[in-house]
C-alpha cells in the first residue's frame, strides 16, 4: 500500500490538543498507522532515577499522532489538503494535491 504521508512532509494537526499547528514527519509507523511529528504531541513523562543513567524527574518526549488526525500542506497552495495518487504517461504513480492537482513529489 502506498504511503499518503512520508517521511520529511510538512503536515497541519486537525484534532487533538495541537489543533491546527504544523510541523515535519519525523517517522511513519504503518502498522499501528501512527506518525511522529517534529515538535508536536508533546507528553511528560515522570522517570525514576537510575543510578547508571539519569536522575529522577520530568522528561517531555514526542508521541505518535494518528495519521488520519494530521494532513498534508501543499507546497504551493499552502493549505492542509487530502492526497490523492494519478498515474503518469510513463506508468509511475505520483501524489497529488487534491485541491490544486499540483503533484506533491
Amino acid at each position: 500500500m502506498a504511503a499518503k504521508i512520508r517521511k520529511g512532509d510538512t503536515v497541519q494537526v486537525m484534532r487533538g490538543k495541537d489543533r491546527g499547528k504544523r510541523g515535519t514527519v519525523q517517522q511513519v509507523f504503518i502498522s499501528n498507522n501512527r506518525l511522529m511529528v517534529e515538535g508536536l504531541n508533546m507528553v511528560v513523562k515522570h522517570v525514576k532515577a537510575n543510578p547508571r543513567l539519569r536522575q529522577a524527574g520530568r522528561v517531555t518526549s514526542e508521541m505518535p499522532l494518528p495519521i488520519p488526525n494530521v494532513r498534508y500542506v501543499c507546497s504551493k497552495c499552502t493549505k492542509a489538503v487530502r492526497v490523492g495518487f494519478q498515474l503518469l504517461d510513463d506508468g509511475t504513480k505520483v501524489r497529488v494535491c487534491k485541491h490544486c492537482g499540483e503533484s506533491v513529489e
